[in-house]
């Protein structure tokens, strides 16, 4: 499934894996978060609630553009450099591309939508 992610006016398409955490977070769309910078490394944000992470790994190391689930905490992380394996992170989708407007600093509103 592909989804769309339009940040401040840049739009940023997506795939995502099929599991039971994309799934769950389809479930959410349409979704209007604020992005906010972690560890230089990612933006970050709250969901509305806890996504499934039935059969998922216990944790993964994330690249560049991968869509992520942080259980511990139950936010999105969107991956902006590649991070080290982290228990509790569940890869979901990955970026098709459009990743430079999630690089530049500060919070970034953000408008998620499945494409049909």
């Amino acid at each position: 499934m592909k989804i769309q992610i339009d940040v401040e006016g840049a739009v940023i398409t997506a795939t995502l894996d099929d599991n039971a955490t994309s799934r769950d977070f389809v479930s959410l769309l349409p979704l209007t978060l604020t992005l906010t910078d972690y560890a230089a490394t990612e933006k970050v944000s709250d969901l509305p609630r806890r996504l499934s992470t039935e059969g998922a790994p216990v944790g993964t190391k994330a690249v560049i553009g991968d869509l992520t689930y942080y259980a511990p905490w139950g936010n999105l992380a969107i991956f902006h450099k590649d991070f080290d394996y982290a228990a509790g992170l569940v890869k979901f989708g990955q970026l098709d591309a459009g990743i430079e407007i999630l690089r530049l600093p500060g919070n970034r509103k953000a408008t998620i939508s499945s494409v049909n």
